[in-house]
């Protein structure tokens, strides 16, 4: 139990810029007291000890704000940010690293016995005040738009977005998307929020340079090999990093992405 409490410690600092500590994580995260005490009520769900299992739900509803089911099958490194309203239902089933903000709902549609809520798969994201309704799929590393009601399955890597819930991007291009965000990476860019679908036309035009700066550095690598084979050492020398000198707003921002970097790095375990 307590090396689960660890990873789940250890998992908000890459998906909440605001941790900055193991103690006021373990203390002031009520998304995370809901999942523990859902842990609890569960292994009382399956040794049929119902009722205080649903008294222990009950009364971390009371203290979180957040309603998990305690017959509700829940993966490693769940997340719950801020938490606020969350409802999880009884056949929910939700995968590995999956992560979902205040104001979700994973409801049924039907008063039937059986499945009857959804599956969340791997690595899924879903936005503030969503609700995802029925026994659906959403395929792996999905994202789900703040305030969406999705009653379909969405496939893997999609985008989904608006009421009824309508798929925006199908992420067929996995490549391209891994390509820029390396390249991103590469030259200190934080890609947030810079997807092929992305209305934003700052944001896509950023986009489009990183791909033209990946295209252009598969040249020159293309070309200095022909280079050395021919006995040539121009491309011997790396080139030298970029230095620029960034506006303060930048410059904060690159800080505190090198500081969760760091804690990431440095997270001891122990509590």
């Amino acid at each position: 139990m307590f090396e689960r409490i660890k990873e789940d410690i250890a998992s908000v600092y890459s998906r909440d810029p605001a941790a900055r500590n193991n103690m006021e994580i373990l203390f002031n995260y009520p998304g995370l007291h809901a999942i523990w005490f859902q842990r609890i009520a569960n292994k009382l769900w399956r040794r049929n000890w119902k009722w205080l299992a649903r008294f222990i739900s009950t009364i971390a509803r009371w203290l979180t704000g957040v309603e998990i089911h305690p017959g509700a099958t829940i993966g490693k490194r769940f997340f719950i940010d801020h938490g606020m309203g969350v409802v999880i239902g009884e056949t929910a089933e939700i995968g590995d690293d999956v992560t979902v903000y205040h104001g979700v709902t994973l409801g049924g549609t039907s008063w039937s016995a059986g499945k009857r809520h959804p599956t969340l798969s791997d690595g899924v994201v879903v936005g503030a005040g969503a609700k995802i309704l029925g026994p659906i799929l959403i395929g792996k590393n999905a994202r789900v738009g703040s305030n969406s009601v999705v009653v379909k399955d969405v496939p893997e890597d999609a985008t989904v977005v608006g009421i009824p819930g309508r798929i925006v991007m199908a992420n067929k291009d996995t490549d391209a998307k891994n390509k820029r965000s390396r390249i991103a990476k590469k030259y200190g860019f934080d890609a947030y929020a810079v997807a092929t679908d992305n209305p934003d036309p700052v944001a896509n035009a950023i986009g489009r340079m990183l791909d033209h700066i990946s295209v252009m550095d598969e040249k020159i690598n293309s070309v200095c090999g022909e280079v050395a084979k021919m006995g040539g050492d121009v491309c011997a020398e790396h080139l030298p990093n970029i230095d620029i000198d960034e506006p303060e707003f930048v410059s904060a921002e690159h800080k505190a992405a090198e500081k969760r970097e760091s804690k990431m790095a440095s997270f001891d375990p122990e509590i």
